[in-house]
Formats: structure tokens, C-alpha cells, sequence
């Protein structure tokens, strides 16, 4: 009868299934400090690169060495170990387990070729689109860097960097954390899938207004992919996919 002891209230265990999630000021914060650490681990590369070949610490150094196929190849796998180490310390702090907050499930074969074939329709449009405007389909810097990268034989560095690293990076980032935190915050998942869309074109501000579209409509899709599987693994496939075709076809099959 402790229960009626005010001497001895009744314990009230908290319960261990909840979620330990940064929510959406706090997924928003450590998101923009792991993309600073992606930013940073891709200019220690080239900062790296500038000090082993005795050329002077300075910003014309840094632009002209960060032009080189291979200097933005490590430039871009160098981002990787910094954004994820960023992420497993958000994650840890939060005592959670990196395998389930990430959702670093395995897909099925269905869910793969469900999502492959939405990312194929969803390209085509906009190859179609570009074609009927006059546009090119691949900026043209990505093209002439991409090319150069072949004929310097840097192809299969960049192969890797665009079509392992960079899907890995942006995919624990923007469907990974922050779709995370967000789709448990009050966005909820359409929320979630939109925002963090959003962020993952801002990282693509090299591009003109158009192709920001693009990518934009593709995030989404990823997100909603993100949401469908439960697979983390299953974006990052897609994100691979999508960008070692178009390094293909642009190195090799391009006109």
C-alpha cells in the first residue's frame, strides 16, 4: 500500500522506448554545424594539397589548386569522414544508436526498383523539359570539368568522389539528421521531406535558378523514398545511381 503513503510515493519510470531525437531547433543548429564540418574537411583538402606543394597559404592559391580535377576530387571524399564524425557526435550526445536514428536499414529489391523507376521518370522529365527550352541537360561546368578530369586521368577519382562520397555526405545529412529531428518536430514528414529538400538544394548553389529546380524536385522524391522505406541506404543507392550516370554519360557517351 505504498501507493497511499505519501512517505513513499509510487516510482514512475520514465520509459525507455522513447525517442532520444534533437528536435527542430536543435536538428536545425547541428545541421548547419555538420555542414560546416563538411565545408571544412573539403577545404582542409585542398589547404593540404596547397601546403605540400610549397605554394604560399593565400586564396589565389587555394582557387587555383581547387580548380584541379583531382584536388576537388579529395576535395569532396574529404567531406565525407568530417560530416559523419560531426553527425555521430550529434547523436551520441543524444545517447541514441547511430544505426536506428540515421534509419541505416537495408531496403528490399522492391523498394530499390520502386524508387529507381521514380527517379528515371522524374529525370526524363526534365531531360525533355531542357531539350524543348534549348538547355543544356548538365551545366556546363560540371561538363568541362568532368571531361577534363577524364583526359587528366582523374576519371575514376571523380567516378568515386560524385557517385560514392558525395551521395554519402548529402544523403546522412539532408534525409539522414535533419529529416530525422525534422519529421518529429511540428513539420511532421511532409514538412520534414520539404525542408530538408530545401536545404540540400542550397548546397547545390552552384547551379543556376533551373537546375536548383531540379534538384529541388529530386530531394523531394528522395525524402518521400526516405519516408516510404525507412531506409536511409535506400537514398543514398538512389543519390549513387543518379550521379554515376551522369558522370558516365558526361566522361564517356557525351557529345
Amino acid at each position: 500500500m505504498d501507493s497511499l503513503n505519501p512517505d513513499h510515493p509510487p516510482l514512475i519510470e520514465a520509459p525507455t522506448d522513447a525517442p532520444r531525437v534533437w528536435m527542430f531547433v536543435g536538428t536545425a543548429l547541428w545541421g548547419l554545424l555538420i555542414f560546416v564540418a563538411m565545408f571544412v574537411g573539403q577545404v582542409g583538402a585542398i589547404l593540404l594539397l596547397v601546403a605540400l606543394r610549397g605554394l604560399p597559404i593565400d586564396m589565389a592559391s587555394i582557387q587555383l589548386v581547387g580548380r584541379e580535377p583531382q584536388a576537388l576530387a579529395l576535395s569532396v571524399i574529404m567531406g565525407l569522414p568530417a560530416t559523419l564524425v560531426a553527425v555521430w557526435l550529434a547523436i551520441r550526445i543524444k545517447k541514441a544508436s547511430f544505426v536506428d536514428y540515421l534509419a541505416l536499414h537495408w531496403p528490399s529489391w522492391t523498394q530499390i526498383l520502386f524508387g529507381a523507376i521514380g527517379l528515371i521518370l522524374l529525370v526524363v522529365a526534365w531531360e525533355t523539359m531542357s531539350r524543348s527550352l534549348g538547355r543544356e541537360a548538365t551545366p556546363g561546368f560540371m561538363t568541362d570539368l568532368l571531361k577534363s578530369g577524364r583526359d587528366k586521368g582523374a576519371a575514376m577519382l571523380l567516378l568515386f568522389a560524385f557517385s560514392v562520397a558525395a551521395p554519402m555526405s548529402e544523403e546522412v545529412l539532408a534525409r539522414g539528421f535533419l529529416y530525422r529531428g525534422w519529421s518529429e518536430s511540428f513539420l511532421r514528414v511532409p514538412g520534414a521531406i520539404l525542408l530538408s529538400s530545401l536545404v540540400w538544394t542550397v548546397v547545390h548553389l552552384q547551379y543556376d535558378i533551373y537546375f536548383l529546380a531540379e534538384v529541388f524536385t529530386i530531394g523531394v522524391w528522395f525524402g518521400y523514398m526516405r519516408y516510404r522505406s525507412n531506409s536511409l541506404w535506400l537514398t543514398i543507392v538512389l543519390h549513387a545511381l543518379n550521379n554515376m550516370t551522369a558522370v558516365v554519360l558526361t566522361m564517356w557517351l557525351g557529345s
